[in-house]
């Protein structure tokens, strides 16, 4: 199984489709961009798939590429850790409408030749969904031992639950939510139209001349990364910290430390990510409702046999424990197999990719509880 090139880091295919996408269009050719770590058993039955957030990708337990920085779960992916390498085949994909090698606004159009940009289909989590099952296909797994993931992720991990439930042994939804608030769309806008302000977007079409919209992307990155935090790790952090001086300059340099630390995560953040990209993916968030694709929430799982484990943070106020709990209530009403904790932790929605140890335990639990 070693030797099968469809196997390790650094993957892509190209998967012929068509890939029929819930806006209506067809998309054909579809590429994953992917990552797998460890070994696939005979019967391909420990098969877990991770699924990232907003602006995650696949380099889940590998050093990024554009960044250098070690992957962005490896407190929880690897040989004897929660998600263990030495037991399980783990399986990360570049979401659909990204920028990292799978499909999405930045990569060529096959009919121009040149990057999609705007023309490329709006998509949904469900799409997203569905082009993972399709590398799943390709890679010989037909059913998961599990789908992990948290924020986006854990969206994901619902319309596997919903869309492919004989596929799907078991998920874990980690600090997510069934649909989008108003409140996280009005949040998103914000980012879209700072992006859509930027001279340089030019109805984004910028990839031929290597101008992109920078600036606005970064202002983008500022509001979200806001919402990643808590008021409480916020002033622990900073407080009212200068930043580097002894006093204030009365001007409007980054006088606070708060402001620096903003700054500088917009600034890295344009380094690895595409505007369009970021423009697409916040859309398929807040397209998101799994209880207005099924009718109901609870017709989401009706008749289920995944099991599901649910965890949410205290101070997340991005995806706070109500609606981890309104999942929990659907689940049980649809007669699913289900377990909810909620953590304690001062890092708000942030919580799940930083190290928590009791998350550690649950997710170790739960997946160990499954394969007896």
């Amino acid at each position: 199984m070693s030797d099968d090139a469809r196997f390790g880091l650094a993957r892509t295919v190209t998967l012929p489709g068509p890939l029929r996408l819930d806006g209506g269009a067809l998309l054909s050719p579809v590429d994953i961009a992917y990552e797998t770590y460890g070994a696939l058993n005979a019967d391909a039955s420990n098969a877990i798939l991770i699924c990232h957030a907003l602006t995650g990708d696949q380099h889940v337990a590998s050093d990024h590429p554009v960044t250098g920085k070690p992957g962005w779960w490896t407190r929880m992916v690897g040989p004897g850790k929660p998600i263990d390498t030495g037991r399980y085949f783990v399986i990360c994909s570049n979401v659909l409408g990204s920028c990292l090698g799978s499909s999405g606004p930045a990569s060529i159009n096959p009919a121009t030749n040149r990057p999609w940009g705007m023309a490329f289909p709006v998509i949904t989590i469900r799409d997203m969904v569905r082009a993972q099952a399709m590398l799943l296909d390709h890679l010989g797994v037909e059913r998961l031992f599990a789908v992990v993931g948290g924020s986006m992720g854990g969206m994901q991990a619902l319309s596997w639950a919903a869309t492919f439930p004989e596929r799907t042994a078991s998920a874990i939804v980690i600090a997510s939510a069934a649909r989008h608030s108003a409140q996280n769309i009005a949040f998103h806008e914000v980012g879209r139209q700072a992006i859509m302000a930027d001279p340089n977007w030019r109805e984004g079409a910028y990839y031929a001349d290597g101008a992109p919209p920078s600036a606005g992307l970064a202002v983008a990155r500022m509001a979200a990364h806001i919402t990643y935090l808590s008021e409480a790790g916020l002033t622990a952090k900073f407080g009212r910290k200068l930043q580097s001086r002894e006093q204030k300059t009365f001007g409007f340099d980054a006088d606070f430390q708060v402001e620096s630390y903003l700054r500088h995560q917009g600034l890295s953040f344009v380094e690895r990510f595409d505007a369009n990209s970021y423009l697409y993916i916040t859309r398929a968030l807040d397209y998101f409702d799994l209880a207005e694709e099924h009718g109901t929430l609870a017709n989401a799982f009706k008749g289920s046999s995944t099991r599901f484990c649910l965890v949410s943070f205290d101070t997340d106020w991005l995806y706070p424990t109500s609606e981890s709990r309104s999942i929990v209530h659907a689940l049980n009403a649809a007669g699913a197999a289900a377990s909810f904790v909620e953590l304690s932790s001062p890092f708000g929605h942030d919580a799940f990719l930083l190290e928590s140890p009791e998350l550690d335990r649950v997710i170790h639990g739960f997946l160990s509880a499954g394969a007896r």
